[in-house]
């Protein structure tokens, strides 16, 4: 029994016997009341029907007489006129089918009233005539204990009903700290970190201040970790002049975006050349040189912001690079950049320069075409002079070409008529046994046709407000096979589906119709959600681990140590994006970046595992930081 359910039980026993107790009394002394007055009333009545009886001079007809009117008043149950001898002179009696009382029967069973009669002499002078007895009916007083009776209930039951109304403020007073620290403990059972304001209670507040001291030991921690990481993410990823990525990150980053499946698959790669770079250090200075490339970063930097999935990166000296992923967002092109260095360095009055070289990528071009590509554009800008802009194709294929209406409609069959798979790719621990699969979604967008990617129709499902309810198929499809062979899978929640409000509640449903299906499914969010919408995703942790379902990010690392209430989300993992884990086998700096995150993960009791990992050597450089799985095109499931 719960200790509330004690406490109301301890009330409401309390509360029983102190009505009943105090009604008992009240009972008993009413009782006791209307006895006594009925017994000196019987005396009274009896010594005045004497002297009545004693003014007759022994005239027996005339006592009589008296005897019988002093009845006839009708407040008596009998009266006994006796001669001195104890003879009955005159008797009279009520009859009990005339006086019945007004209360019940077992009222008068269960409280009976005694009349005791009242005895007097009757004299004339010194000559004794006989006695009277008097017994008073008791029909009133049963009827006058019996009004009281219900009188003293009824107030007795206001009253009852006063102390529930304040025993139940008092105990909802007592419930809401205790639900607070209970709700603690459960957080921290669930990794989520909180901290609860101490209640009154002297006795819970000693337990919230110690739970409260260890969340705040662990935010400390925490936040002491993620500075640390964050240091080293920037001496591992970052040049230091610039702040821009380094070379060997931006390269991973372009590397990353080539492979992606979920994204658009389409994009544009500008390289940035500051035109002889030596010369114009010899003029202006290395001091003043180095301010030149941090005004041409930040110009950059703010070209580009709002772009989703954009990577800046500076190559070598006077090298820049900007990879741009086509989205919703309309991308700045190689103009706007040339204008705005252009604009930059009029306002700085220095005589430089740049040239930029551009061209188009898609999904699964090899990275060292682009690259070329790239190289040629800007080698030919360097032919033509400052601030020259060109551009080198790569023959790539065109996109199909369709309206909204014509594409919510496609998307929209191949989920009613069910033209929806499930691929695995397995996420493999620390000994190589099945983490689980992950599932991304192919879609049939027409009756014959292949099963696309993600990377064709999510961009236009973004656009057609669809990604809720593919998800929502995605995760009944899991299910089910989950249901069929029992291996764990794993599907992706886009960021939009959870801002979609009916979204989460209909998950709930159906991870509620399957629980032993649910406790293998693994949902997982992009960082990006983690940081835009960090309640949602909280909500999210809230409504479906307790399913047994196990929540994570995806895509994870560069803005890993940004999220403020990390230890508050309830997440199960988090997945390295492809870009922080690659090449870690041979740079130290950022398999120490890579080290420092696991930790600080570890320490919130959240499992880290590694993304698009493609390179043998790295898999193994990977187990040495602390990583839990693995999962990429390197990854084998055992035979």
């Amino acid at each position: 029994m719960s200790l509330i359910r004690q406490i109301w039980v301890l009330l409401l026993a309390t509360l029983l016997m102190a009505f009943m107790g105090s009604f008992a009394v009240w009972m008993a002394s009413s009782r006791g009341y209307v006895e006594t007055q009925l017994r000196v009333k019987n005396a009274d009545n009896a010594q005045a029907l004497a002297l009545t009886l004693s003014q007759q001079k022994g005239d027996q007809a005339l006592m009589e007489l008296a005897v019988a009117a002093q009845f006839d008043t009708g407040y008596y149950q009998r009266i006994v006129l006796k001669d001195p001898a104890g003879q009955v002179i005159a008797e009279h009696e009520a009859d009990p089918s005339v006086s019945r009382p007004r209360a019940p029967q077992w009222f008068m069973q269960l409280v009976p009233i005694e009349s005791a009669p009242g005895l007097a002499q009757v004299s004339d002078g010194w000559r004794a005539l006989g006695s009277v007895e008097v017994v008073s009916h008791s029909a009133y007083a049963y009827d006058q204990l019996w009004s009281g009776t219900m009188r003293t209930l009824v107030w007795l039951l206001g009253l009852g009903v006063l102390a529930g109304v304040v025993a139940t403020l008092g105990v909802r007073r007592i419930r809401r700290p205790l639900d607070a620290t209970v709700g603690q403990a459960q957080a921290l059972m669930e990794r989520r970190f909180i901290t609860v304001e101490e209640p009154n209670v002297p006795e819970l507040a000693r337990l919230s201040q110690a739970m409260n001291a260890v969340v705040e030991r662990l935010r400390f921690q925490f936040d002491e970790q993620a500075f640390q990481v964050e240091q080293l993410r920037q001496e591992a990823h970052c040049d230091a002049l610039t702040g821009l990525s380094n070379r060997t990150h931006f390269m991973a980053q372009l590397q990353a975006a080539l492979a992606d499946d979920e994204g658009s698959g389409r994009g544009s790669l500008y390289m940035i050349r500051v035109v002889d770079l030596g010369a114009v250090n010899r003029v202006m200075g290395h001091r003043q040189t180095d301010v030149l490339l941090q005004k041409l970063a930040a110009v950059l930097k703010e070209v580009s912001v709002g772009v989703p999935g954009v990577a800046t990166g500076r190559l070598n000296g006077g090298d820049f690079a900007v990879c741009l992923t086509s989205s919703d967002v309309p991308l700045p092109d190689a103009e706007h950049f040339a204008d705005a260095i252009k604009r930059a360095f009029v306002e700085m009055a220095v005589d430089a320069s740049v040239v930029l070289g551009t061209t188009r990528w898609e999904r699964g071009t090899p990275m060292a075409q682009v690259l070329a590509a790239a190289d040629s554009a800007l080698a030919r800008a360097e032919c033509r002079g400052a601030f020259a802009v060109e551009r080198v194709g790569l023959g790539l294929s065109e996109a199909r070409v369709l309206g909204e209406d014509e594409w919510r409609q496609r998307l929209s069959d191949a989920l009613s008529q069910q033209r929806i798979r499930l691929t695995g790719f397995p996420v493999l621990g620390r000994r190589s046994e099945l983490v689980h699969l992950e599932c991304p979604m192919r879609m049939q967008l027409e009756p014959s046709g292949a099963f696309e990617s993600a990377a064709l129709w999510l961009p236009m499902a973004l656009r057609c407000k669809l990604t809720a309810r593919i998800d929502e198929a995605a995760a009944s499809l899991a299910l089910a096979q989950i249901a069929q062979d029992g291996r764990p899978r794993g599907v992706n929640v886009a960021p939009a589906s959870l801002a979609d409000s009916g979204f989460v509640p209909r998950l709930r449903a159906l991870l509620t119709a399957a629980p032993g299906a649910a406790s293998h499914l693994w949902l997982e969010v992009a960082e990006v959600a983690a940081v835009d919408r960090f309640e949602l995703v909280r909500e999210l942790c809230k409504q479906l681990r307790p399913l047994g379902v196990k929540i994570g990010l995806e895509h994870a690392g560069e803005r890993l140590a940004r999220i403020e209430f990390l230890f508050e989300a309830g997440l199960d993992y988090i997945k390295l994006d492809a870009s922080v884990v690659q090449g870690v086998s041979l740079d130290p700096a950022r398999a120490a970046f890579v080290s420092r995150t696991v930790s600080m993960l570890h320490s919130l009791g959240l499992h880290v595992y590694a993304e698009g990992v493609s390179d043998e050597l790295d898999l193994s450089a990977l187990m040495d930081c602390g990583i839990d799985g693995v999962t990429g095109p390197a990854v084998k499931l055992p035979s």
